[in-house]
């Protein structure tokens, strides 16, 4: 694949992460106007997965920002968002229960989860050092072709974070899913919205894997093209 395929790969994949994160933020929108039957806030609906999953040492905690919701298996805390945290809507109690899957993989060492866990420290280390070796590899290119391969070497790793986080975060979405369905803190109809609203949040982990690895693959054109 030249220069030209690589590039408009990257282009087709910008432009659908473009769409799905406006069409996530859309659905969020819609899925926040009316309150669930339970009246439970998204606190309150991952306390009570937490608790009924056996889980009595995570604390529900709330951070600043939109869609900031996560997991931190260091700390032992589901980080919730402003818009979830205190609200009683199909999509706060949705995320909330999706973060609290991850707490449930932790508890129970799903093994994607630990995979991904094993590869933060790498990833985080390289960050900054990977797109300075690239950039420099590309600009010498014609001197020193093996600093973009290295260059490419480490970017491979982002690539392989990213689709092991894919198994990670569906799997979080099927155990919220299915506590959501027989615990009762949401009706049929706002069982519904919750799955349509983890679907989006799913698709933008899936184009930022396709995302990673067509810049991976514009940059092996790259170093193969001057070999």
């Amino acid at each position: 694949m030249g220069y030209l395929g690589a590039y408009i790969i990257g282009i087709v994949v910008a432009v659908v992460g473009a769409i799905v994160q406006s069409k996530l933020r859309s659905k969020f929108k819609k899925y926040s106007q009316t309150s669930i039957s339970s009246h439970l806030s998204g606190k309150e609906i991952a306390e009570k997965m937490l608790r009924e999953n056996g889980i009595y040492d995570v604390e529900v905690i709330s951070v600043a920002g939109q869609l900031t919701d996560h997991y931190n298996p260091i700390t032992r805390t589901v980080n919730l968002s402003d818009s979830v945290y205190s609200k009683r809507n199909a999509a706060a109690a949705a995320v909330a229960a999706h973060e609290c899957g991850h707490a449930v993989q932790h508890a129970q060492n799903y093994s994607w989860l630990m995979m991904r866990s094993k590869l933060v420290p790498a990833i985080q280390k390289t960050g900054l050092m990977v797109q300075i070796v690239i950039v420099l590899g590309i600009l010498l290119i014609n001197i020193f072709p093996q600093l973009l391969l290295a260059g490419i070497i480490l970017f491979s790793l982002t690539t392989i974070f990213s689709f092991v986080t894919l198994p990670v975060e569906f799997d979080a979405s099927k155990r919220a899913l299915a506590w959501m369905k027989t615990s009762n803190v949401v009706s049929s109809n706002e069982l519904s919205q919750s799955k349509d609203a983890l679907k989006w949040a799913a698709l933008t982990y899936v184009v930022a894997a396709l995302g990673s690895l067509a810049t991976l693959v514009y940059y092996i054109s790259i170093y193969m093209g001057k070999r």
